[in-house]
């Protein structure tokens, strides 16, 4: 692999880890506590994770119980994850939030597929964006005479092929996941 790849490995990285993180918040049917992950609740004058506010338990297969350290950021809880538009009911018990998952239909399944095939072509434009900016500098270092004219085809070819990997990992991932949604 080249320098201009070495150099830029870790924003292709964190586009994959990104997408991982944020498909883990599509529900599959089962409740976990990563389907909270990405809510943020505003509480003492900032926004804080959820994790950081309350404890997250599952109870069984399609519930998930939210207890807040301070009963008096409850509220703000409810209105956070009501504001989320998770798809869950939620229930307020006093001290605690009960939310339940409705069992997922061929619809919901199919809905939930559209939103995971949109955020992986949205994590294929950030890799897309990163191989820009290496083909830029390849080309800006052609320019300034530091690499010469077949290097600079090469770097490009390894960048695509490196790319393409970076991609079949996407989908591999892509795949895992909607086979994860569709099974009853």
């Amino acid at each position: 692999m080249n320098q201009f790849i070495d150099n830029q490995s870790a924003d292709f990285q964190k586009a994959i880890d990104f997408f991982i993180k944020d498909i883990a918040s599509l529900r599959t049917g089962r409740a976990h506590p990563g389907l909270l992950d990405n809510i943020s609740i505003e509480a003492y004058g900032s926004f804080s994770p959820i994790n950081a506010m309350a404890n997250i338990s599952v109870q069984d297969a399609r519930c998930l119980v939210v207890t807040p350290w301070d009963r008096s950021v409850l509220k703000n809880i409810e209105k956070s994850l009501t504001a989320a538009d998770l798809g869950m009911g939620i229930i307020n018990e006093g001290d605690k939030l009960r939310l339940t998952m409705p069992a997922l239909n061929e619809e919901n399944r199919r809905e939930l597929v559209r939103r995971l095939n949109e955020k992986l072509e949205e994590s294929r434009i950030v890799l897309r964006q990163v191989r820009e900016e290496v083909k830029n500098k390849i080309e800006a270092a052609f320019s300034a005479k530091e690499i010469n004219e077949d290097n600079k085809f090469r770097f490009i070819k390894e960048l695509d092929d490196f790319l393409g990997k970076k991609n079949e990992e996407l989908k591999a991932l892509r795949d895992k996941k909607e086979v994860e949604i569709m099974t009853i």
